[in-house]
């Protein structure tokens, strides 16, 4: 598409926001950002845009937002907010920045969503296809706005792209060559009215473009995803822990199989697998179909499943000390993953959670955390829900800092147990990212004697 001489607004100066008016910029467009922070908060992005000569305004939306021809929308602006009301009100087109990227990308795509697993399945895909020789690019909430990359990625080559719903809000023509949902549960359900069917149907936007030349890769467990039947024209694959499927993947005993008509073999042994858990078997078995959609090597497929070392903060082993591991799980960010990471250890737990509440039914978890649960150290705007639900049931006790969590865990915690960060709360109400508090707490593990 020429954007060239186009005025383009763009919401939000922060990863997206930022990389989409620069990549607008550089293809003769005439970008503005704006953007509600103040300027301290982003004042190395507003240096940025400066430089390359992008005009941009901060604290406010002012009414030059709406003068152009369309508007980029970052993730983070929510649909009903007062700026994008305005625009459609005034019939302005608005899309996302994953759909602004997309019009100039010239590989395939694979696009992965889901509420669970998005980030562990991404990295997987683009350390397998690399691997297997197969040039791959990783974008999207993985870290890397799509809009950074896609001037780089020539024919031929392969975007592995983490795909949030709040992307898929403003697709217009967003076509994959792969699409996947790993899983649906409830989570933002505060930007869809409450509703978790608003929600679904956000997530089933990511095929609703694809063609009969285009494959979708979804979870035959997931009960949710019986409606996923708006477009029959895709090639689907499915992938199931508990029973056999007629074209994807399924687990056999310990052994991963995929089928494709005649085609049925043995990938590869859960034993063989680093990553442990039966949520990344079903993550691994996204990936294999993806793999095989390809036609990758199987013998390179099994390696590299082997080499993969996992995602930070997903997970993730920080230190053992006095025979107390300490867990990174920040990217826990709803009650699944917590279900997930719960039922992942055998060990007494001291959990860590909390933070910015989305609406969350902590009953889903309530069960893993009688069974394994010794303490709760709640922090965070939600840490008085949290204390309100679980104290009737495990000791909890309201924690002002991340910090003091692990101080306390640490003087508390018995011997050969786990304590575990794994907050089911967004971050935004004491960090600047799930990255950030993952941080802040292997910081405070790290000190401790």
């Amino acid at each position: 598409m020429n954007i060239k001489g186009k005025h383009i607004t763009i919401l939000g100066a922060v990863r997206s926001g930022y990389a989409a008016a620069k990549l607008a910029n550089s293809l003769g467009a005439v970008p503005f950002v704006s953007d509600l922070s103040d300027y301290e908060k982003l004042k190395d992005n507003f240096k940025g845009l400066k430089q390359a000569g992008i005009e941009f305004e901060y604290g406010n939306h002012s009414s030059r937002v709406y003068d152009c021809d369309f508007i980029v929308t970052s993730p983070g602006v929510p649909t009903n907010s007062e700026v994008l009301v305005e625009a459609k009100k005034r019939n302005i087109e608005i899309v996302s920045e994953l759909e602004f990227a997309s019009w100039f990308c010239k590989g395939e795509i694979i696009a992965i969503t889901g509420s669970n697993g998005k980030t562990t399945t991404t990295m997987l895909t683009g350390h397998l296809f690399n691997y297997c020789g197969r040039k791959t690019f990783l974008a999207g909430n993985v870290g890397t706005a799509f809009s950074d990359i896609v001037s780089e990625v020539e024919e031929g080559d392969v975007v592995a792209l983490e795909v949030s719903s709040f992307q898929l809000d403003f697709i217009k023509s967003f076509k994959p060559k792969i699409s996947a949902i790993l899983n649906v549960t409830p989570d933002h359900l505060d930007r869809y009215e409450n509703s978790f069917e608003n929600y679904l149907n956000s997530k089933l936007k990511v095929f609703s473009n694809q063609t009969s030349e285009d494959f979708y890769v979804s979870n035959a467990d997931d009960k949710n995803l019986t409606k996923d039947i708006s477009n029959d024209n895709v090639t689907r694959y499915k992938f199931s822990l508990n029973e056999e499927v007629q074209k994807g993947c399924y687990l056999s005993g310990d052994e991963i199989v995929f089928v494709d008509g005649d085609n049925k073999e043995s990938i590869c042994k859960v034993e063989d697998l680093s990553l442990k858990g039966e949520h990344n078997i079903a993550n691994v078995m996204a990936v294999i179909n993806f793999a095989k959609i390809y036609n990758l090597e199987t013998n390179k497929i099994k390696e590299a499943l082997a080499a993969f070392s996992g995602v930070e903060h997903r997970l993730e082993f920080v230190r053992k000390v006095n025979n107390v591991d300490y867990i990174n799980d920040s990217k826990a960010t709803n009650v699944d993953s917590v279900w997930y990471a719960l039922r992942s250890f055998d060990k007494p737990l001291y959990l860590i959670l909390g933070g910015k509440d989305k609406g969350n039914d902590y009953s889903q978890i309530l069960d893993p955390v009688k069974k394994n649960v010794k303490k709760i150290y709640a922090i965070g705007s939600s840490a008085k829900k949290v204390l309100e639900y679980f104290s009737s049931y495990v000791s909890v006790e309201i924690i002002d800092t991340l910090e003091e969590c692990v101080n306390k865990a640490a003087g508390e915690a018995e011997e050969y147990s786990i304590v575990l960060l794994s907050p089911a709360c967004a971050s935004f109400d004491m960090f600047d990212n799930y990255e950030h508090r993952g941080k802040v707490f292997k910081e405070a593990v790290n000190k401790l004697v």
